[in-house]
């Protein structure tokens, strides 16, 4: 009896995936673009809002990532982060507002040719029980070994898949349970680079691993061997300090937007940021009580 009920739950469940029809499909007449894309991308006043929800996660969103570039999106947890950037490879449909990549609207394009030129790494990984050289290569079944440890070099994957005992034919267990957060990561990181994608989004990639591995990262990427839009999530002042623009989003607005300069001339949430990872304020208080004390001893 309770093999039964097992059986006829998990049936249900699978009869309603095989039978349920997709919401987000190609357009009739979808533009086709077999070529690379360059990997401009805009978002013209775009708002958002779930159809179960009763606000808007995103209001009135613009703004402009042009080919090579390295936008940061940086706020507080809930504020939309992840659903903007979920409306770029049309998981989602905007409520107002476009968005467009290389000056076409993204409903106009083929959703496989979209999608195709998209590198993907979420803070939730998926990984599947195959080898780490399954998981690197599962967007392209082409890839050679050697590019499959080019692009784990890339994402610092490589030093510790080397310590593990078969290498990439290890076995990480489904979703990588024989995995720590950090390794999950960055296998998922070299996934998405495996692809040499136009679009490259990372949702905080980098948040279960240590500064110094971190760092090797964020060289890698600046040093890829094809082009690449990069969009990358981020909490770290570490990692969103280098890129070319650094959107705030608050409330699902942009309330500010800048390079890491100007943004802590504004003296705004980034500069608070800022001043609470790295203890700026702090030093500067303590300078300011040295020099209270060097005054008193003058006066002395």
């Amino acid at each position: 009896m309770n093999e039964f009920q097992r059986f006829s739950a998990a049936s249900d469940k699978v009869m309603e995936i095989y039978y349920s029809q997709p919401e987000i499909v190609d357009r009739p007449g979808a533009i086709d673009r077999p070529e690379r894309f360059q990997g401009r991308i805009e978002f013209k006043n775009v708002s958002f809002q779930y159809a179960d929800g009763k606000l808007p996660i995103l209001r009135n969103v613009s703004f402009t990532a042009e080919p090579g570039e390295t936008i940061a999106i940086m706020g507080e947890t809930g504020c939309g982060k992840t659903s903007l950037i979920q409306l770029i490879p049309r998981f989602y449909e905007p409520t107002e507002g476009e968005v467009l990549v290389d000056g076409i609207a993204v409903q106009d394009m083929k959703l496989r040719q979209l999608r195709g030129n998209i590198g993907l790494a979420t803070q939730d990984v998926l990984l599947y029980s195959d080898s780490i050289d399954g998981n690197i290569a599962f967007g392209d079944s082409h890839i050679t070994p050697e590019q499959v440890v080019k692009f784990a070099r890339y994402s610092a994957a490589s030093d510790f898949i080397a310590r593990m005992p078969e290498g990439y034919d290890t076995i990480v267990g489904e979703r990588g349970v024989g995995l720590s957060g950090g390794q999950k990561q960055r296998i998922s990181l070299a996934r998405a680079l495996a692809v040499r994608p136009a679009i490259l989004i990372l949702d905080d990639t980098t948040s279960a691993v240590d500064m110094e591995t971190e760092k090797q990262i964020q060289h890698s990427l600046n040093e890829l061997d094809f082009p690449c839009t990069k969009i990358i999530i981020a909490q770290r002042i570490s990692t969103t300090k280098y890129a070319d623009k650094i959107l705030v989003l608050q409330d699902g607005r942009i309330t500010e937007s800048g390079s890491h300069e100007e943004l802590i001339a504004k003296k705004g949430y980034y500069y608070q940021v800022v001043q609470l990872q790295t203890g700026q304020q702090i030093s500067e208080q303590s300078r300011d009580v040295s020099g209270a004390y060097a005054e008193c001893g003058k006066e002395v």
